[in-house]
């Protein structure tokens, strides 16, 4: 299952989230400049537990790199895909947790995340000499906190469905319960040493996401916290809103909502409006004019219901405005 987008708008622009996956493709690149000093890069910046459990291991590298290893881990990956499916996923999941968050106890609470799991990791392969890297475990701690604070959202999702590949709308638990599920299957599977991937921090990333979100939902936001997440509160509402027109008896006409912040409702804005009705979808460019006010409507002539004298009747936006 591939995640196409959320049903949930967060109020400010995701800086940290955005930072975060910056500082990966950076240090993506860097690994790419790495050339045939690679492997020992990973090594030396990856989580290896065996150089924590192992004395003759240990003793090639330094009280410092032996530290950093368990901050660098989590900015690593193997291979191009890699990096493009956990960025993927924390750009789906990760704004609307920074938004419920802020800034500052988001950025700890990732960071705090993805230490954990390298910990879970660590305790379970004590022994191994294989280097774990990648975003997986802190990004599962983000889809925890996810799970918590948006069960009801609808995650848009690419299913395959036999040959074909189907959109479908899925409730958030049962997208990221499905997802924890092949985790630990996954790990408690034959397989789980094959591939090289770490299972078990997916599983304690996810799990400590949970718990450390109640820990941080108690901890007050600083005042400079909240000036900043007043700073980067947006100021404009979705470009593409989706609308489900109702209708009324055997009105022909049908209504539905169009959102507008308060800048757009002085200023006017274009919308691109996805109408569904069933399984019949129609997208086009709405302008919505200055000065408009909340309770405004707009009329879309013929995007009504046919009626029976072969006529339409229109679309009646109702203007909301947020914010």
């Amino acid at each position: 299952m591939i995640p196409i987008r959320d049903t949930i708008r967060s109020e400010t622009y995701p800086i940290v989230n955005s930072l975060i996956i910056a500082i990966n493709v950076l240090v993506f690149f860097i690994e790419l400049s790495q050339g045939q000093r690679l492997d020992g890069f990973i090594k030396t910046y990856g989580l290896v537990p065996a150089r924590y459990s192992v004395p003759q291991i240990s003793a090639y590298f330094t009280t410092g790199q032996q530290a950093i290893a368990f901050l660098s881990f989590m900015f690593l990956h193997g291979g191009f895909l890699h990096l493009l499916g956990n960025m993927w996923f924390l750009y789906i999941f990760g704004d609307n947790v920074e938004d419920r968050l802020g800034h500052l106890r988001y950025l700890i609470f990732y960071l705090v995340c993805g230490l954990a799991s390298g910990i879970s990791h660590l305790a379970l392969n004590w022994h191994s000499q294989t280097p774990t890297i990648g975003a997986s475990g802190a990004i599962a701690g983000v889809m925890g906190a996810y799970l918590i604070l948006y069960p009801k959202a609808k995650v848009l999702t690419l299913v395959p469905i036999f040959f074909f590949f189907q959109f479908l709308e899925i409730p958030a638990f049962l997208f990221l319960g499905v997802w924890f599920l092949f985790q630990f299957l996954s790990a408690a599977g034959p397989s789980a040493q094959m591939g090289g991937i770490a299972w078990w921090a997916h599983i304690g990333g996810f799990m400590f996401g949970i718990i450390f979100l109640k820990l941080f939902e108690m901890l007050p936001e600083t005042g400079a916290g909240k000036k900043f997440q007043g700073l980067t509160r947006k100021r404009s509402t979705p470009r593409l809103q989706v609308i489900r027109p109702a209708d009324v008896g055997d009105d022909p006409n049908l209504y539905g909502v169009v959102s507008v912040s308060e800048r757009e409702a002085l200023s006017g804005a274009h919308k691109l409006v996805n109408i569904a009705q069933g399984f019949r979808k129609k997208t086009f460019l709405l302008t919505i004019p200055p000065g408009v006010t909340a309770g405004s409507k707009l009329r879309l002539k013929g995007m009504g219901r046919e009626t029976p004298e072969g006529g339409r009747g229109d679309l009646y936006l109702k203007v909301q405005i947020t914010g």
